[in-house]
């Protein structure tokens, strides 16, 4: 129990602080740097930090819900999923850096707080589980769709991370539907967009 609780705790801290890594090539690393303007570079850099952003969440909600999870074949899927958003904490940190941003100060608490509802979802059962991952990722592709129309047209190294962010959403989506995913009842899918927006609109700006 207690080695346990130090590898999820070690886990959090990197995820957190350390540098992120990636297996697969950074999307649009091959092409050139866009000429883009101080006001450009600017929501760019704030845009993909909300990206990051949305990324630390998931890999908290993840280790929640494989904490809480009963069945190995979930627990593999969520976290087979958790190692592709790994990569995308790359991705993005890559292009926040890039582009002369920061990532956002308050990453612990995203993580704290996202870390405690992917248990708090873990708790209602696998079908449950799995129709909250299914949703988030539904939602995140929704998001991702968003920046896609908002980034400069310009910045083509930006929009090629932020479609493969968008294609594996949808797998990740696909893949719980397919375990046999619950669809949540309306009220609740309100209420994780509700929270969504709360996220995205500060992560922005701090």
């Amino acid at each position: 129990m207690i080695d346990q609780a130090i590898i999820q705790f070690d886990k959090a801290l990197r995820t957190v602080f350390a540098p992120a890594l990636t297996v697969r090539p950074v999307p649009g690393n091959d092409l050139p740097d866009a000429p883009l303007d101080d006001k450009e570079k600017r929501h760019a850099a704030a845009l993909m930090r909300v990206n990051h952003c949305g990324e630390i969440c998931a890999q908290a909600l993840y280790q929640g819900q494989a904490l809480m999870s009963k069945d190995a074949g979930i627990r593999k899927a969520l976290e087979g999923a958790s190692h592709e958003e790994t990569e995308h904490l790359a991705w993005t940190e890559q292009r926040i850096s890039e582009l002369g941003g920061r990532k956002s100060l308050l990453n612990p608490l995203w993580y704290g707080s996202s870390l405690a509802v992917g248990m708090l979802a873990g708790r209602f059962g696998d079908r449950w589980n799995l129709g909250f991952l299914a949703e988030t990722e539904r939602q995140v592709e929704a998001h991702l769709h968003g920046h896609l129309e908002k980034l400069p047209a310009a910045d083509r190294k930006s929009r090629a991370i932020v479609m493969q962010m968008k294609e594996d959403e949808i797998s990740h989506a696909n893949t719980a539907v397919r375990l046999g995913a619950s669809d949540l009842p309306v009220p609740v899918k309100k209420v994780m967009r509700l929270v969504s927006k709360l996220m995205t609109g500060t992560a922005y700006h701090i």
